[in-house]
């Protein structure tokens, strides 16, 4: 049976994940608290934290606050300042190889290397999200009409793929062939990055906000339904023509948060009333992690293992889920 450790978090849970062993849950009040270590809390912003994601070597977690400043948190409770933008909110972040951070401001998005040293970069829009590509230092901003595409330690003109509308969110698949974008309205666009085709995913009942590739990237999980709607990736074609998997289904909440596991065919969903379940993806088998309450699921993350599932709320209820050892 799951066994739940619970973290009383006090406020909207913006972010979690693994900082090797530690669980680290970045909170909108500012603090980012901790689970299994030598540090329970830690205050990074006065004036609240908006975005944070973990870097790419898993040892720590980059936050952007209200305030402009970027900070590198750590599972000691250490925060080390690695940029700062004054009179501007931090609300987009991307981590990359070699400890590049990718943030974003208005119509600038800026890359800060592990010498210290940045790149900045201009939109004739405002960035609407940010990814770095699976392999090489290359970030892409999404954008109102489609996405542009940086080498960011090269010269020469970016790439730019059109699709009209806002585009909010924005991943590579893990094989680096994919784009995706969760748009304005209720659908989802992509690319095929070999000749630019476009792929329209729709059908939605609400904006997709929580995307994650399954762990073979077969998949691309996604919320803004009643089940989490899962768009196959294993052909030429990506999801055009093939019909994508929904798992998960419910009648009376929608699917908010989906996040799936790390070396298994499963995810878990999290739901606007507070529940978590587990489901496999070959018979839609399913396992009860959390019942309903503390208002809707905003974070989810697994440890390198799977055993242990880190989650939060909007509400400020959070904490471990343990599956097995």
């Amino acid at each position: 049976m799951p066994v739940i450790a619970p973290l009383d978090a006090d406020s909207f849970v913006v972010a979690t994940c693994f900082l090797g062993d530690v669980a680290a849950f970045a909170l909108g009040d500012g603090s980012v608290k901790f689970l299994g270590g030598h540090v329970d809390h830690l205050s990074v912003y006065k004036d609240g934290l908006l975005s944070a994601v973990p870097a790419q070597d898993g040892r720590a977690l980059i936050t952007g606050g209200m305030d402009g400043k970027v900070y590198q948190v750590t599972a000691e409770g250490e925060a080390t300042l690695l940029a700062e933008r004054s009179r501007k909110w931090i609300d987009l972040l991307a981590t990359g190889p070699q400890g590049a951070v990718a943030f974003a401001s208005g119509r600038t998005a800026w890359v800060r290397l592990q010498d210290g040293s940045e790149k900045e970069f201009q939109l004739p829009r405002a960035v609407g999200g940010l990814a770095f590509a699976p392999k090489g230092m290359r970030l892409v901003t999404s954008r109102y009409d489609g996405v542009t595409l940086w080498w960011v330690n090269a010269q020469g003109d970016p790439q730019e793929l059109f699709w009209k509308g806002a585009h909010g969110d924005v991943c590579y698949s893990p094989d680096g062939k994919y784009l995706v974008t969760a748009m304005q309205e209720n659908a989802l666009h992509g690319w095929r990055l070999s000749d630019s085709q476009d792929m329209r995913m729709s059908g939605y009942p609400a904006k997709t906000k929580s995307m994650s590739w399954s762990a073979k990237g077969k998949y691309l999980a996604t919320s803004g339904a009643q089940a989490a709607i899962l768009w196959p990736f294993s052909g030429k074609s990506g999801p055009m023509g093939q019909q994508p998997l929904e798992l998960g289904v419910r009648s009376d909440s929608m699917v908010c948060h989906v996040c799936c596991h790390p070396k298994e065919d499963m995810l878990v969903v999290g739901y606007e009333d507070g529940m978590i379940m587990a489901v496999r993806f070959e018979d839609n088998a399913e396992v009860l992690l959390r019942r309903p309450g503390g208002g809707p699921v905003s974070a989810m993350a697994w440890d390198a293992k799977g055993m242990r599932l880190a989650f939060g709320t909007q509400e400020g209820q959070a904490g471990l889920i343990t599956i097995g050892e």
